[in-house]
């Protein structure tokens, strides 16, 4: 053989490879979910968003990568819904608070106050028809809904006692957006004030704001605590998440690889909710023994105080949420608008 021809078969061979490595590499690159969502690694989420990419790795046998950016790292609040449906990111698990302004106005039934009662109420819907009906209002939109995850009931907390309606009055209350959310503060007397959660406790320690509304862990880990002097145990508004997906990322998804990450989400949400409840008690427990904010239990009658204050938003909203909506959600918690 000749130099020419040896070099041109060395040459053909080379190419050959050089060829054939990307598309090995490629056969074994793990599909890469880049999963964003704006609060600390400790909370009931970051656990969840971190049991669902250990998950994933483990029932797909490493064909699949969760990336979790936790804390707002890679987005802001504001921005990363446009950011999934861009494709920038493909999951997130954003506040149903967050529905509402991209459109779907029936998620804003879980923003009413006093809706729920207890988390039993809460699960008849989140977990049942009523919720399934609502993920799949979010499909032209193009993104996917998977499951609901708790975080837990709100209360509400600020540099004063909030005891009675009347205490609200001219507080400045910072708000997700949210038209209900915005129509409880007023029932209320306060100002709402719409404000990302990465910039809330720079806000409470100026003075920007005066107050806040949240479940005692988002609370606590981001230690709002330290910069508000009194917080009541309201639990007057619940607050939790809807996983959601690019759908045209999932509809490309092996079919495989969708009922093992399904499955994923399945043990990711029991394990979201079974601990919301403990690491909110816990966190309640570090805020009162920090000694930097008073803690009040409202009475049943102060509670009903608050209710019969409130209780006007849910007829206003009516119109903007949808009666089909509030009415299939009533029949599941029992909750008659008309006693209070």
């Amino acid at each position: 053989m000749t130099n020419i021809s040896r070099r041109s078969c060395l040459g053909a061979a080379a190419a050959a490879l050089a060829l054939s490595l990307p598309l090995a590499a490629q056969a074994q690159a793990p599909i890469v979910i880049k999963f964003s969502h704006v609060v600390a690694i400790d909370t009931p989420k970051g656990k969840a968003a971190d049991m669902f990419a250990k998950k994933a790795a483990e029932l797909t046998k490493g064909r699949v990568k969760v990336e979790v950016y936790a804390n707002s790292t890679l987005y802001k609040d504001k921005e990363e819904m446009e950011a999934l449906q861009l494709g920038a990111v493909q999951m997130l698990a954003p506040s149903l608070a967050k529905f509402g302004p991209l459109g779907v106005k029936e998620f804003e039934v879980f923003d009413l106050p006093f809706i729920f009662d207890n988390t039993a109420e809460l699960h008849k819907v989140t977990q049942g028809p009523v919720g399934k009906l609502l993920l799949s209002k979010l499909e032209p939109k193009g993104i996917r809904g998977l499951a609901f995850w708790d975080n837990g009931f709100k209360s509400f907390s600020a540099n004063k006692p909030l005891r009675a309606p009347a205490d609200f009055r001219g507080v400045k209350m910072r708000i997700q957006s949210s038209k209900v959310l915005e129509a409880q503060m007023r029932a209320l007397g306060s100002l709402p004030q719409v404000m990302a959660f990465s910039e809330v406790y720079q806000a409470l320690q100026t003075g920007v704001v005066d107050g806040t509304e949240n479940p005692i862990s988002n609370l606590y880990t981001q230690k709002m605590h330290e910069v508000q002097k009194h917080l009541t145990l309201s639990e007057h508004g619940y607050l939790g998440y809807a996983v959601i997906v690019n759908k045209k990322f999932w509809d490309g998804l092996p079919a495989d690889v969708h009922a093992q990450l399904e499955q994923a989400m399945k043990e990711a949400t029991e394990h979201a909710n079974k601990i919301a409840q403990a690491e909110n008690e816990a966190s309640l427990d570090a805020v009162r023994k920090s000694g930097k904010t008073t803690v009040y239990s409202p009475t049943p009658a102060e509670r009903l105080e608050f209710k019969k204050a409130t209780v006007k938003v849910h007829k206003e909203m009516e119109s903007r949420i949808g009666k089909e909506t509030l009415d299939a959600v009533y029949k599941e918690t029992g909750f008659d608008p008309a006693k209070l």
